[in-house]
């Protein structure tokens, strides 16, 4: 296989269209889900300046006036958060020249170069958000697997698939690097191992309602300090927290969010889990709902559709897994990783849909098998068979 080729992206078509709209794209995601790949594919005339580079980096640090006069063009800019005073000239030059598509920019620290967006390039930039894999990238390379087990352990990063690389390895070589570079650019942490032992007891707890105040006591480190660790891992796109709705219900409906993790792989990984055989019925359920939360939210950024999602829960522990929201319309979706259909599976989106008021809800039910049913009242989907358009 030729490094690189394996997989089209998703995102390439929406970041082709805003390119003619826009005169800066930014493009952002976590380390090695594949954004460099995808940019110097897609754009081979541009000319690629990495600031990870120590002599780039000083050149635009220190005299950003000059290194823009050299590089004012049709330019990606990589890590570009690592040379934070480019943004208010660039500002100036895309206004100057209204040129579209003159500067592409991308990142792997969301929080930096949001920040810096936001700042200087409001209303100038395009932002994207390149994550691994998801499953129809797999599937257009005949690379998803016919069970959704296979992919636990496995997970979404391209490296995996392009260089044959042990997951295991992978990973352990992956949060070693998070840890030693990232983290500590973010933030002054001095004891790793501390911070290690926080990440795997956020694993222990995906799928479940956030507690700061349960992971710091564990942990062994005030409640500020978690909040802000917890913030680290969702400005590197380890995790994100998946908000509750409550809007028009009673003070008996939770409103803490859920915690997940973007790529099942790790969140294997930091579990321990290192083979299918290593998990019980409780851990797949767990792992299932995460694969296809995380799955709906990749797909959300690489197909640009940019829907909110929402669980719902009350304090009966009657629960919603997904609900989101397009016009006067509501999906609701429920995650099962049973591959057998059973009215009980029903439950909790009847119960919702009697609770309201609401007219137009969509129920629909996503399970480990893979086959697709229309039924009169709910639609049943595959694992495999996920399409944005009914979430």
């Amino acid at each position: 296989m030729k490094k690189g080729k394996i997989i089209s992206r998703q995102l390439i078509t929406s970041i082709s269209d805003q390119l003619k709209k826009y005169p800066i794209i930014a493009l952002t995601g976590p380390r090695q889900s594949g954004k460099t790949t995808l940019l110097r594919d897609l754009l081979p005339s541009y000319q690629y300046i990495s600031l990870e580079n120590p002599d780039q980096r000083s050149f635009a640090n220190e005299d950003a006036v000059g290194f823009l006069e050299k590089y004012n063009s049709k330019i990606i800019f990589d890590e570009v958060q690592k040379a934070p005073n480019l943004f208010s000239y660039m500002q100036t030059l895309v206004d100057e020249s209204g040129e579209m598509g003159q500067f592409v920019l991308s990142g792997s620290q969301n929080f930096h170069l949001l920040e810096k967006i936001t700042q200087s390039l409001a209303g100038r930039v395009s932002i994207f958000k390149l994550f691994p894999f998801d499953f129809e990238e797999l599937r257009r390379a005949r690379l998803l697997p016919d069970h959704w087990h296979l992919t636990l352990i496995k997970g979404f990063y391209p490296a995996i698939y392009d260089r044959h690389l042990d997951p295991t390895r992978y990973y352990s070589n992956y949060l070693q690097t998070y840890v030693n570079r990232d983290v500590t650019e973010l933030v002054n942490i001095h004891d790793h191992r501390r911070f290690d032992n926080f990440i795997r007891l956020c694993a222990g707890r995906a799928g479940q309602l956030l507690n700061i105040g349960n992971i710091a006591n564990e942990c062994g480190i005030s409640q500020p300090t978690a909040k802000s660790w917890l913030s680290i891992l969702e400005s590197s796109y380890i995790i994100f927290l998946l908000p509750p709705y409550f809007e028009n219900f009673n003070k008996r409906i939770v409103k803490t969010p859920k915690l997940y993790f973007y790529d099942v792989g790790l969140l294997s990984f930091l579990l321990g889990l290192r083979q299918t055989e290593d998990m019980d019925n409780n851990q797949m359920g767990v792992l299932f709902e995460n694969l296809i939360v995380s799955e709906i939210q990749k797909r959300n950024h690489h197909q640009y559709t940019l829907n909110d999602y929402w669980f719902w829960r009350d304090s009966n522990g009657n629960e919603i897994d997904l609900i989101t929201k397009i016009g006067n319309k509501y999906s609701l979706t429920e995650i099962k990783s049973t591959q057998t259909i059973l009215p009980k599976l029903f439950k909790s989106l009847d119960y919702f849909d009697n609770l309201t008021d609401i007219k137009k809800i969509n129920k629909n039910l996503i399970y480990g098998g893979v086959e697709n049913q229309q039924r009169t009242k709910y639609k049943i989907i595959g694992w495999n068979m996920l399409e944005s358009k009914t979430q």
